[in-house]
């Protein structure tokens, strides 16, 4: 058996678990090794190679590394809280920073009841217990959900069509973690609980450092934006992908869309008010990608102009330099993310401009001769007037400081998912957004999936650069998310996945957000009806008015 692995052949006369194959291959980083990637497909450490493959290593400074440790310090978790809390409902919510947030059901923790699941935690790791992946026919499963009354996975898998499902078996727990998972406890060593009320924040190391958790990074707005969220979907009687399909079947589906939408038309009139109030000439809107930056930002002009102002929107985009006038990066290529390829100094002169009362002159760029083009808008002075800039550099300090902060109003927007597919396995926002993106390129910017997956790391990092640490330093946050929009955007989104093969670099990807899709019914076209024309999702799967 021939194995190619980092540029050298290794031959092995049988087949072996890949965990053995690596003592061989690379006994200096075996320690850091995860899985390994081999035609697309993520092989497990306890997995058995049992014939010739190209094996490329995968690490804690790969996304999916992370993933797959991710996963398994939740089932160290899920089993910690099993042997303390039997019976109790454990909901995984979402992300803080490099932490998970999760809590019982019914329950608020204090210091003693953290240290004592912690204490359990590093018991269970210290043990190193396998954890071992078994494919269980669809009725074991639903029997085995059934007796611990997890209902959610059992509606789940009983609407599927599959016969068969991977589950992972740690000690007395037995789960579905849709993903790679490492093949024993012990390999979670670095991790730390912080109490975030109502529950627990369970955080993970940093790309960066490894060897030991991140900090935790107190993000009050953040929280709070989750906090909202997490309510309404209470109000709409959400929580996980079962319950979609339930209201996709008994037709309370359009309902539901109209509750999203009513409370999405609440938060703008309320931050309208909330500008309204202040002494505010200008309003500045950033957040990651595919957040819906654009059209909130002309849906924020419309409640603005019902409190009797004159609005503008301005878009950063229109102040990129020049780009025969920009460095390539190491790699060539020109990083239209960095904040240097905006014409800084003409930018502030057009803020200043329009904050002290004079008329503006607003450039027009044009990406498909990426350059400034000779016409210019110009915005004249009026009386209650707000000018609204978009753009993912809007809440950057270059672009604020100087001015008197009393007339600048700022707001962070972001599409914050608390939908689960399971109480125990979360939805990452940045999957949730890859697909709103990824829908949107291929419909109206003539680029296939495969090139949206290409530039997503790109996007990713520069999101972390120069957006994310400028979120809590905000007037306010809107979640952008549509509570109902997966399974809208399965039927668009599939596909374009399913056309990605094994050997494009991207399959994995694919592949993974094909799994998460597969969770959820897709939404018949009649329903899309339902959907506003002013709608944030119509940014991405067309129908929007606003830019008719």
């Amino acid at each position: 058996m021939k194995i190619e692995y980092e540029n050298s052949i290794f031959d092995f006369a049988r087949p072996m678990l890949l965990s053995d194959i690596l003592k061989t291959a690379d006994p200096e980083h075996v320690h850091q090794i995860m899985a390994c990637l081999s035609g697309g497909i993520v092989v497990e450490l306890a997995d058995t190679v049992s014939s010739d493959c190209a094996l490329v290593p995968i690490t804690f400074q790969n996304e999916e590394g992370r993933r797959i440790y991710e996963r398994t310090l939740r089932c160290v978790m899920l089993l910690a809280m099993q042997r303390l809390y039997p019976g109790k409902r454990v909901r995984i919510e979402h992300s803080i920073g490099y932490g998970i947030f999760l809590r019982l059901e019914e329950h608020q923790f204090d210091l003693e009841q953290l240290q004592k699941v912690q204490e359990e935690m590093q018991n269970i790791i210290r043990s190193d217990i396998p954890i071992q992946k078994n494919e269980w026919s669809k009725e074991k499963a639903l029997s085995y959900f059934k007796a611990q009354r997890w209902d959610e996975k059992h509606a789940l898998l009983e609407s599927q069509d599959t016969d068969r499902l991977t589950v992972y078996t740690c000690d007395t727990l037995s789960d579905c973690f849709y993903g790679a998972m490492l093949p024993s406890t012990g390999y979670v060593r670095y991790f730390s609980l912080r109490l975030v009320y109502p529950g627990i924040t369970m955080m993970m190391p940093s790309p960066s450092d490894p060897q030991k958790p991140a900090p935790y990074i107190h993000r009050p707005k953040n929280l709070s934006a989750f906090s909202k969220s997490i309510h309404s979907c209470e109000i709409m009687h959400i929580a996980n992908a079962d319950d979609l399909n339930r209201m996709l079947k008994d037709a309370s589906y359009r309902h539901l869309i109209r509750l999203n939408e009513a409370l999405h038309n609440q938060s703008l009139s309320q931050i309208a008010d909330s500008i309204s109030s202040g002494n505010a000439k200008a309003v500045f809107i950033a957040g990651p990608s595919s957040s819906g930056k654009t059209t909130f930002a002309n849906r924020l002009c419309i409640h603005l102009q019902v409190l009797g102002y004159t609005t503008h929107v301005v878009s950063l985009d229109d102040f990129y330099r020049n780009k025969a006038d920009l460095q390539p990066d190491a790699n060539g290529e020109i990083d239209l993310e960095d904040i240097n390829a905006l014409d800084i100094p003409c930018l502030t002169q057009t803020i200043s401009d329009l904050l002290s009362g004079k008329p503006a002159y607003v450039p027009t760029y044009d990406f498909l001769t990426g350059a400034r083009s000779k016409d210019y808008k110009v915005i004249q002075p009026e009386k209650q007037q707000i000018i609204v800039f978009e753009g993912i550099h809007a809440l950057n300090p270059l672009l604020h400081d100087g001015f008197d902060p009393s007339l600048i109003f700022r707001i962070y927007i972001s599409e914050l998912t608390c939908i689960n597919i399971d109480d125990h396995n979360r939805i990452r926002t940045t999957d949730a957004r890859l697909l709103r993106r990824m829908v949107r390129d291929y419909q109206f910017r003539n680029a296939p999936a495969d090139e949206t997956l290409r530039m997503w790391p790109s996007v990713r990092r520069g999101e972390e650069k120069w957006i994310f640490p400028y979120q809590e330093q905000v007037d306010c946050m809107f979640n952008s998310v549509l509570h109902y929009e997966l399974p809208v955007l399965k039927p668009l989104a599939e596909p374009l996945l399913k056309a990605i093969q094994p050997e494009n670099p991207n399959y994995l990807i694919a592949k993974r957000l094909l799994g998460l899709l597969d969770c959820f019914q897709a939404a018949p076209e009649s329903i899309q009806n339902e959907i506003p024309p002013l709608s944030i999702l119509r940014e991405f799967i067309g129908g929007c008015t606003l830019y008719l």
